[in-house]
């Protein structure tokens, strides 16, 4: 039997990097164009299950496993946005200051006869008490361009964060456990 085919829905160089750590490499990265809006009164769990599953779905293949992710940083039932500019990134680091946040990963796995499989990881990440400085020096860095929440744990933000509990690879974009599982199940040959 041939082994299964991988696609990755994501143009993230962070996941495809992570996604090299369980020793695969996809045959094809695609990235899923879909709207990301919120809807009305979605809560963070549902709204990153729903984008994982729709950007897995938006790529068409008959031919291999498409498999897709969304990273959504929430503050209570507040999905924080991906910070496009720097006035957003500065709301969200002020936002978590000194505060918990969870971290949302969701993932999920569309086989080629269309059936998906899905998993998601929650983190709960704390950062420390940021003054100002600290966030303009992280500002100006620019890591957190495009990044949910404003941040990128993989960067100088893990300096700022006090503790984590859940899935550091989750926070980066993949939760390797979950990712690892699906893929065993649907066939993939992984250490």
């Amino acid at each position: 039997m041939a082994a299964p085919t991988l696609i990755l829905a994501s143009a993230s160089p962070r996941r495809l990097e992570l996604l090299s750590r369980l020793g695969l490499t996809p045959a094809e990265v695609i990235s899923a164009d879909i709207d990301e809006t919120p809807l009305k009164a979605e809560v963070p769990r549902d709204y990153a299950r729903r984008m994982a599953r729709e950007k897995a779905q938006a790529v068409p293949t008959d031919t291999g496993h498409v498999l897709a992710g969304d990273t959504v940083v929430a503050l209570g039932r507040r999905i924080l946005p991906k910070a496009e500019d720097e006035a957003t990134a500065r709301n969200c680091l002020k936002l978590m200051s000194g505060r918990r946040h969870r971290v949302l990963s969701a993932i999920a796995l569309k086989s080629p006869d269309g059936k998906l499989h899905e998993r998601i990881s929650e983190t709960i990440v704390r950062f420390k008490p940021l003054s100002r400085a600290e966030i303009d020096a992280y500002i100006a860095g620019g890591e957190w361009h495009g990044k949910a929440g404003g941040y990128a744990i993989q960067g100088s933000a893990e300096g700022l964060i006090a503790w984590i509990s859940g899935s550091h690879s989750g926070v980066v974009g993949l939760p390797l456990f979950e990712t690892r599982a699906l893929l065993k199940a649907a066939g993939f040959s992984i250490g």
